[in-house]
């Protein structure tokens, strides 16, 4: 390929995805709201631009192979404060896509979009959506949407459910963990496979006791080698009494799901920043 334009690029997720992304063609434009990114790899370049401003992020996209949108705000929020850059922004990125003869959009979608499903219900990527916020709102939105400009336009779509791509901190994520090694290669699956169509695939690692059931998009390659349970016997020691009428606890959003709408569910979880550095 020739250009990659990654979204998101200072984020957590996206700084771990930056290396292999410049491996996978001669250019990788990355671009975030953020002032810089710091360092950059050997063919990268870096322009400072808002989701929300087709004027900003269009240009961008010309000449794009695909485009790995990862940006967002990554929290629930008010709706006023999700808007652009979750919704508008979506748009901007699929329109410029339509317009410019984009290939595909690979989309950091997540498990918020079926966040109020019982974690005891086993669920494929078929299932209607279930929000658990504005956050998990804004996914179905923007999955309908890339279902939608594959359906009307051609422009393909992975849509990617991030479980709980962080740190093994709680018995939740035993269930919903996603290595960083098992992200870049779902990313690159979603990539290098070579038709897709219109996919959703759970972001989940091989653990025990997963949750959900990615059988419907195995055409994509992606086999997961890591399992968080080697974390288990650590983590449980440590865990207290599980409450079943907690909904943080039933549900497959965790505190997303017992937050009401508009409030941060980042603040209940222990998030360890530990963001790759070059």
């Amino acid at each position: 390929m020739k250009k990659i334009v990654l979204t998101g690029a200072s984020g957590r997720l996206g700084s771990y995805l930056r290396e292999p992304l410049s491996k996978m063609a001669d250019t990788l434009l990355s671009t975030d709201i953020s002032e810089d990114i710091g360092s950059l790899y050997g063919n990268e370049s870096f322009v400072k631009a808002d989701l929300a401003q087709m004027s900003e992020i269009g240009p961008l996209i010309e000449g794009a192979d695909m485009v790995i949108h990862f940006g967002a705000i990554v929290d629930e929020g008010p709706f006023e404060e999700l808007w652009g850059p979750n919704f508008v922004g979506s748009y901007n990125v699929w329109e410029s896509a339509r317009k410019f003869g984009v290939k595909r959009v690979v989309y950091a979608s997540s498990i918020h979009a079926v966040g109020m499903y019982p974690k005891n219900q086993f669920i494929g990527v078929d299932v209607p959506h279930r929000p658990d916020g504005f956050y998990g709102l804004a996914k179905c939105f923007t999955e309908d949407l890339g279902r939608m400009y594959w359906e009307k336009s051609g422009v393909e779509s992975v849509c990617l459910r991030i479980y709980s791509a962080a740190a093994v901190v709680s018995p939740r994520s035993l269930s919903t963990w996603l290595s960083y090694d098992d992200l870049i290669q779902l990313v690159t699956r979603a990539i290098d496979t070579p038709t897709v169509g219109f996919t959703i695939s759970y972001g989940i690692s091989n653990n025990d006791r997963a949750v959900v059931d990615n059988s419907a998009a195995t055409y994509l390659g992606y086999r997961p080698k890591d399992n968080a349970e080697v974390f288990a016997d650590e983590v449980l020691a440590n865990a207290p009494l599980a409450d079943p009428q907690d909904l943080a606890q039933m549900c497959h959003g965790g505190p997303f799901a017992s937050t009401p709408m508009g409030e941060s569910g980042m603040a209940h979880l222990k998030i360890i920043d530990d963001k790759k550095k070059i």
